[in-house]
């Protein structure tokens, strides 16, 4: 067995603990346990801990959902209507292991493992726009992964404590948040285009209102 599949493969045992130990390195010992592995093969797969462990289990997620946008149609689908279907992808993905979640959600909010809670967001609000076929490398690249995270973040809390048929509750919000977030960017240039229009009509107190400001 190679390095990674041996990572995997403990993963994977180590996700049937996590609802009881969450993410510990006694899971993880568990784990070894019910796969006949010795400690020093906790050690050689996740030298960083359960901490590393929950890590590749975000990674992974975020790995499949792009196989699976890979493998969809999205060519006649809209942007907001990408977005949706991959967020959705990401969550359904992990819906066995909702509880996994929770719980990790739990270890990242643990002061020491903030550097993980931003990269892993990042990571996987990169890997939708990513697996949607974004390819913007003005400002908008960083407001478009910004906006997403707000949206995705709240989905997933409200993701964890939905109960209803097929999640539909879930998807609902998710559209009805995305639809608020590209109101946003919408109203702001259409007051920058009424900025510019003053400026044009009426250059004088602009220029004035520049120095004063410069001042």
């Amino acid at each position: 067995m190679d390095w990674e599949a041996k990572r995997e493969r403990l993963l994977e045992a180590t996700l049937g603990h996590v609802p009881f130990d969450g993410w510990t390195d006694s899971s993880l010992r568990r784990a070894a346990a019910d796969l006949g592995l010795a400690p020093a093969d906790v050690l050689d797969a996740f030298p960083g801990g359960a901490v590393e462990a929950l890590d590749l289990f975000i990674a992974l997620a975020d790995r499949r959902m792009l196989a699976d946008l890979e493998a969809g149609d999205l060519a006649s689908l809209k942007v907001r209507e990408r977005v949706l279907l991959a967020v959705r992808r990401r969550l359904e993905r992990a819906l066995p292991h909702r509880e996994a979640v929770r719980r990790g959600l739990a270890a990242l909010a643990l002061p020491q493992n903030a550097p993980l809670a931003l990269k892993s967001l990042y990571r996987t609000v990169d890997a939708v726009w990513f697996g949607i076929g974004d390819t913007s490398t003005d400002w908008n690249f960083y407001s478009k992964r910004a906006i997403l995270a707000g949206v995705y973040g709240a989905t997933v809390l409200y993701w964890l404590d939905d109960r209803s048929e097929g999640q539909e509750r879930t998807w609902d919000f998710l559209a009805r948040r995305l639809d608020d977030a590209i109101a946003v960017p919408r109203a702001l240039g259409r007051g920058v285009e009424r900025l510019r229009k003053l400026a044009s009509d009426f250059p004088g107190p602009f220029r004035r209102f520049g120095r004063a400001f410069r001042g």
